[in-house]
């Protein structure tokens, strides 16, 4: 039996396997890169090993390290989870090599998956329906062979439009997973994301656990899933199911995996790929089956046979999956790095998270936040407690995509089940909350309340309230900023414990009910509050509204450069196509960037030459940076 286990990952994945193997008694042991020293998994961990480096091949994806901290301590077993060594077959076979036990598939199962255009022939043999290539037809996708999530893909709509995709695919595949090898693949317009999860064991027995759909994506990469699929009924699910177990025989498959499949609208579905791993949508398969995941895999890590039969999995209600980033929505959907000054998961849901009040998002790793999971008796229903949910979410601090996630949660089309790949571009959900003029005045009404009642409790003044009973009270005056909204809130405390408040041409009165160093309750010109409140230097939260208090002496603003064009985050300079003096026209390519495992092609807004290069290959830039200036 498996008694001490080192999680070869970080994050919220690595507090997920750490939890159940806990709970089975078993010893954890986490291994971290510098930047992750304090996060939540490294605590959580009986023992923990610095890998010592701050990026990806640094640490998490050397074999050597893992290893050489498996040895230290003694583990008995390794768990991947997703991402960096997970799909990585040599890995699979060192980690088996050493002794010790590899939880996950075979690695020649891991080997035929890993090649993307090895294993489309290996399902067609095996009777899989699959995809073929296309002849001169677009639009078409670019892929690369050996991973997934997202890098290395490319949508091509124009045959002019196709070698510069291949290039930049291959770059992105080679930064990511090591091998630059692409391929085309026809593109199902109007499809549908379904993937089957499926559990082998060593003695034969295959089983799969129904279909999770996956359609809800931004740049290739999935935000949104659920299980069941609204599109599959009984009989498809059958169908498509006997399809994976077909490829799991066909791969002798042992432990967790996931067989992906398009879906189109007639019904007709396609091979995508294998992902011989635990997938991050795992937890919505989880909750409307009842089966941890991450024991099985265990159990099945141990040599033990299934411990039920296809016959035995049932499915109960329904179960959604929101992915919270650190990313702005409003710029397409670029990430972003920042303190998360406060985090606090809300009640009726259940939170796989990686971070904590204080976490640093950096520019080394992928920048999902947590996964937010919703199950219910009904889709519907399932939908819109986990909008409730990441509405009453606290994440301060950052820019997130909570609110375009509510937004898409609760929109019509998405509660109709209407959930193909184009989703976000054919319906295009608010990408940023509506915000009333109203709302954001209460809001800097109860900041600067809250921030007087702070002051005259820190006062030494505070017992002597008589001093002012027979003096005329100053006003205070509170400025805030809302994006580019001004609010100036003046106030007066009257003798009878109310506020007068003006607020612009309004005149309201304001009386404070309780105060707390995290909540205020009062009342604003009729209207009773309740609301958490927070503050960091200058910026205020009102519930998840931000107020950016403006300060007595500001800082002097940032020099702007007629024509200069910015990094839109941190990040690495990978390729610098211009230099001075040459004409560029509208959408030409000037630098390429590479920050967050994604590249960002910077291009010129307009014709004109270029006046000045600030960058070279290789440079690092901080967010804000000036590139390239373009003069007309």
């Amino acid at each position: 039996m498996i008694t001490s286990l080192l999680v070869a990952n970080r994050g919220e994945i690595a507090r997920r396997i750490l939890r159940t193997a806990e709970a089975m008694g078993i010893r954890t042991i986490a291994v971290y890169a510098d930047g992750d020293a304090v996060a939540p998994f490294v605590r959580e961990a009986h023992v923990a090993i610095p890998l010592d480096g701050r990026t990806a091949s640094e640490t998490y994806l050397s074999v050597e390290k893992v290893l050489a901290a498996a040895k230290k301590v003694g583990a008995d077993a390794i768990h991947p989870g997703y991402g960096f060594l997970s799909e990585n077959a040599a890995f699979a076979q060192a980690v088996i090599d050493a002794g010790i036990t590899w939880v996950g598939p075979t690695p020649d199962a891991i080997a035929a998956m890993g090649d993307k255009l090895a294993a489309k022939a290996l399902m067609k043999q095996a009777g899989v329906p699959t995809l073929d290539a296309p002849e001169g037809h677009f639009p078409v996708l670019v892929k690369a062979a050996m991973g997934g999530g997202g890098k290395g893909m490319r949508l091509v709509e124009r045959a002019e439009d196709l070698d510069d995709a291949i290039a930049g695919a291959k770059r992105e595949a080679l930064a990511a997973f090591g091998d630059d090898t692409v391929f085309l693949e026809r593109y199902l317009t109007g499809s549908r994301h379904v993937e089957i999860q499926i559990l082998g064991d060593r003695h034969g027995n295959l089983v799969h656990l129904g279909e999770r759909e996956c359609s809800i994506q931004r740049r290739h990469q999935k935000v949104i899933e659920e299980a069941p699929s609204s599109a599959v009924s009984p009989e498809l699910r059958e169908q498509m199911g006997q399809a994976a177990l077909l490829a799991a025989k066909a791969l002798r498959y042992e432990n967790a995996g996931t067989v992906e499949f398009l879906l189109a609208g007639d019904g007709s579905y396609f091979f995508l790929e294998v992902n011989t791993r635990l997938q991050v949508e795992h937890p919505v398969t989880e909750m409307v089956t009842g089966i941890d995941l991450v024991r099985e895999q265990i159990l099945i890590a141990q040599g033990e046979p299934l411990s039920f039969e296809q016959a035995d999995v049932t499915f109960t209600g329904h179960a959604v999956e929101a992915r919270l980033y650190a990313e702005d929505p409003a710029n397409d959907f670029l990430p972003v790095t920042g303190t998360v000054l406060h985090w606090a998961p809300a009640e009726g849901a259940r939170y796989d998270s990686g971070i904590e009040s204080g976490s640093v998002i950096g520019v080394e790793f992928d920048p999902m936040l947590a996964k937010v999971i919703a199950h219910a008796p009904t889709r519907g229903e399932a939908a819109l407690r986990l909008a409730q949910a990441l509405e009453r979410t606290a994440v301060q601090g950052t820019t997130t995509n909570r609110d375009f996630l509510v937004a898409t949660l609760r929109h019509p089309s998405f509660l109709a089940g209407d959930t193909t790949t184009d989703f976000i571009e054919r319906v295009n959900p608010d990408r940023t909350p509506p915000v009333y003029v109203a709302q954001l005045e209460h809001a800097a009404v109860l900041a600067s309340l809250t921030d007087s009642a702070w002051r005259r409790a820190a006062s030494p003044m505070r017992g002597f309230p008589a001093v002012w009973r027979n003096s005329v009270i100053p006003a205070e005056v509170r400025t805030f900023h809302h994006g580019d909204l001004v609010i100036a809130v003046s106030y007066v405390a009257q003798r009878d414990g109310t506020f007068q408040v003006t607020v612009g041409e309004s005149v309201w009165q304001a009386r404070v009910l309780a105060v707390t160093s995290e909540e205020i309750e009062a009342e604003v010109d009729g209207v009773r509050h309740r609301a958490p409140i927070r503050q960091h230097g200058p910026r205020w939260w009102v519930g998840e509204l931000e107020l950016q208090l403006q300060l007595r002496f500001p800082q002097p603003e940032l020099e702007t450069i007629e024509g200069g064009l910015v990094a839109p985050l941190p990040g690495g300079i990978i390729a610098v196509e211009v230099a001075v003096g040459d004409a560029v026209v509208a959408g030409q390519l000037l630098v390429i960037m590479e920050a967050m495992k994604m590249e960002h092609r910077i291009t010129a807004p307009s014709d004109g030459t270029v006046a000045e290069v600030r960058v070279a290959l290789g440079a690092q830039v901080a967010s804000g940076d000036l590139l390239v200036v373009l003069h007309d």
